[in-house]
């Protein structure tokens, strides 16, 4: 199954880590820390000013426009759809 994480990125659901909202780079060293260090490795992906949301997949750093609320809400709409299908 695929998330639509905003400004034209789908992501397979099962390679999220996390979802976190931008404000917790403000409070924790250690993600403004991973995000640097991604950064530094091309691994980083959206724009920065944008972002309300930080996504991490195994191999990349979304910074999403949408709220984590708004990802949530389109997780649980997906997972929804495969409970009706089975």
């Amino acid at each position: 199954m695929f998330i639509n994480i905003g400004d034209n990125h789908t992501v397979r659901s099962r390679e999220i880590i996390l979802i976190i909202d931008q404000t917790a780079t403000e409070s924790s060293s250690i993600v403004e820390e991973l995000i640097k260090n991604k950064r530094k490795q091309s691994k980083v992906i959206g724009v920065e000013k944008m972002a309300k949301s930080i996504v991490i997949t195994n191999d990349l750093i979304y910074l999403s426009s949408l709220s984590v609320l708004t990802l949530k809400k389109r997780s649980s709409v997906f997972s929804g759809i495969n409970k009706i299908e089975s």
